[in-house]
């Protein structure tokens, strides 16, 4: 796409409905949505998680965070208690929990049944959501597949109604696409309504926003990212009348990064911020080696809001996320881990130098407000109305990350760069995804290189979910190869990656899954794939697991078994892949 010239580019709609009218309708709502009580309000005496917060900071106390979320919720409420009576019995307090949402939860109630379902909580009855919130005195904090989806308005209500008073995550508008929904203007308006209905409550609520799920992890220049929550900010509270959060930690593993985010932040005034999320990105196969990790990013978290509190909760990532859904019990032993280094922390804050934190801290604040600045001015030029949240929300999720660094970027132009700009900050994880590209590109033998860039392949790239970094990996590595990318998108509708593969003539498909529904949308696209007639490879990688059918566990089984016997060629690894596409059979003798 060319320099943004003019509004049609991102909104083609010749007419939308006023933002005015949406926020107003939420507003208005707020009459009929009651606030409610739960367990951690009532254990605590107070009104609001974040008047517990201001106490906590006044305190000097560090809050802890602990994400739970089976796909039973009365199971989930079970894991909640004993997740909290034992660190209490351990004289350790845990301060909220952040529950994980399925995908399903995004769908409009009377969807659900019919619709996708991951790993995650499903929470399906009023009984369900009350039992959760009653589970322990801890504060709860819904954050996927909330805000930012089609149900952001019904699912804002539900957790209003029943204690939460933060909730997330609006950065899930722009990528974290629900299969089979198009309808992105409706997304738009559910999410600001909602937005709207927790400002006009009586009682102090915040709509959270992960920096991490949104666009952040896909600029390359991580004041962009800051950029962004400074939109959001814009658009929560100036233009909507509402109170923004911003989360962030999962993408960063750089000690240096993840401590100038939240001083960046403090400099604008952030004060309640719901967590800081555990750098998932620092953890492998290897659990010995995660207990490392967790220590290593949780000791530079608790010196920076110790230092300069901003009401952010530490969030200790037990040492098996990177393999399967944590046990109640592993919870509790990263909770205990982090403890013990907060009662350590007093020793290791003089040996850190915050001010040169604090002087990558301030390029991002002045980075972050050039491109906020830059980003409203061009949109205003090309005739986007900035002051209406639908179309501006509409306008930077169609804009995507990478147009919007390349037109707003506060970098130095360089065409030499990967958007056009040298980074203020470089996003470490853009870098180690092509680093790690780079070394799978550099370990293929050479005549299996020959092989594959010889034949002239052309590669159909998607994701079944919204879990981008895989598919990136994958272009990067096919590209290295002279293969051709097309890209068959992110929650692809099985459907339409069908479509796109048969129109480009690809040769195959190449699938990236994560999120526990790997065989339910295989058999769907072999469905797709047999009505169009399109009979080419579909290459799978990644998680490769699903919740059975009657589950008694909520917990995921491996199913690549079961997706080799419905076709897939089963890749556990990219070098699986490439080793395959070297021995499978080119595409001209499959089409003789």
């Amino acid at each position: 796409m060319s320099a943004l010239r003019e509004r049609a580019q991102l909104i083609p709609e010749p007419e939308l409905r006023r933002g005015a009218e949406v926020v107003a309708e939420g507003r208005a709502m707020a009459r009929r949505i009651v606030p409610g009580r739960c367990a951690f309000l009532d254990h605590y005496g107070v009104e609001t998680e974040a008047e517990y917060k201001r106490r906590c900071v006044a305190e000097g106390r560090v809050m802890l965070h602990a994400a739970i979320g089976y796909r039973d919720p009365f199971r989930t409420a079970r894991a909640c208690t004993e997740v909290w009576e034992a660190l209490d019995k351990k004289g350790y307090r845990l301060d909220r929990f952040g529950l994980v949402f399925d995908r399903n939860m995004g769908y409009p109630p009377e969807m659900r049944a019919e619709m996708p379902k991951d790993t995650g909580l499903i929470n399906d009855t009023e009984e369900a959501w009350h039992a959760i919130a009653a589970a322990a005195p801890a504060a709860p904090y819904y954050g996927d597949f909330m805000i930012g989806q089609p149900a952001s308005f019904e699912n804002a209500a539900m957790a209003i109604e029943t204690g939460a008073t933060m909730m997330g995550n609006l950065s899930h508008f722009y990528n974290y696409r629900l299969l089979y929904i198009e309808d992105e203007v409706g997304r738009a308006e559910s999410t600001v309504k909602a937005i709207a209905l927790l400002g006009a409550q009586p009682k102090e609520m915040y709509v959270g926003s992960n920096a991490d799920d949104g666009f952040g992890p896909l600029f390359t220049d991580l004041a962009c990212t800051f950029g962004l929550v400074l939109v959001e900010k814009y658009l929560v509270e100036t233009l909507i009348g509402a109170r923004h959060a911003t989360v962030y930690g999962n993408m960063f593993a750089d000690p240096r990064t993840r401590m100038a985010f939240q001083r960046a932040l403090a400099m604008v005034g952030e004060e309640t911020g719901p967590m800081v999320y555990g750098a998932t990105t620092l953890y492998g196969p290897d659990l010995d080696a995660n207990y490392a990790s967790l220590s290593h990013y949780l000791t530079f978290d608790i010196a920076t809001l110790r230092d300069r509190p901003t009401g952010h909760a530490l969030t200790p990532i037990p040492v098996t996320e990177y393999t399967r859904i944590p046990e109640p019990g592993e919870i509790v032993e990263a909770h205990v881990v982090a403890n013990r280094l907060i009662e350590r922390a007093a020793t290791v804050e003089p040996l850190i130098d915050f001010a040169v934190v604090d002087q990558i801290a301030e390029d991002l604040v002045a980075g972050g407000e050039r491109f906020r600045d830059a980003l409203l001015k061009g949109f205003a030029e090309a005739g986007i109305d900035t002051e209406d949240p639908v179309e501006l929300l509409l306008a930077v999720k169609r804009a995507g990350a990478r147009n919007l660094e390349r037109w707003y970027g506060p970098g130095e132009e360089d065409e030499a760069t990967a958007r056009g700009r040298r980074p203020i900050v470089l996003v470490e994880n853009i870098a180690e995804l092509e680093a790690k590209g780079d070394a799978i590109l550099a370990a293929v033998p050479t005549d299996q290189a020959e092989k594959i860039a010889g034949r002239g392949y052309a590669a159909c790239v998607a994701t079944t979910d919204v879990h981008e970094y895989g598919k990136l990996l994958l272009e990067h590595v096919m590209r290295g190869l002279d293969v051709e990318t097309i890209d068959g998108g992110v929650s692809a509708d099985p459907a339409r990656l069908v479509a796109r593969a048969g129109e480009s003539g690809a040769d195959f498909i190449a699938l990236s899954t994560y999120n526990g529904m790997a065989l339910s949308y295989l058999t769907r696209l072999r469905e797709a794939m047999v009505a169009a007639g399109l009979d080419i490879p579909v290459y799978i990688g990644g998680r490769l697991n699903q919740v059975p059918d009657g589950s008694n566990t909520n917990l995921p089984v491996d199913v690549s078994g079961r997706l080799a016997e419905a076709g897939a060629v089963v890749c556990g690894d990219v070098d699986a892949m490439l080793n395959r596409l070297a021995g499978d059979a080119a595409p001209a003798d499959r089409a003789a």
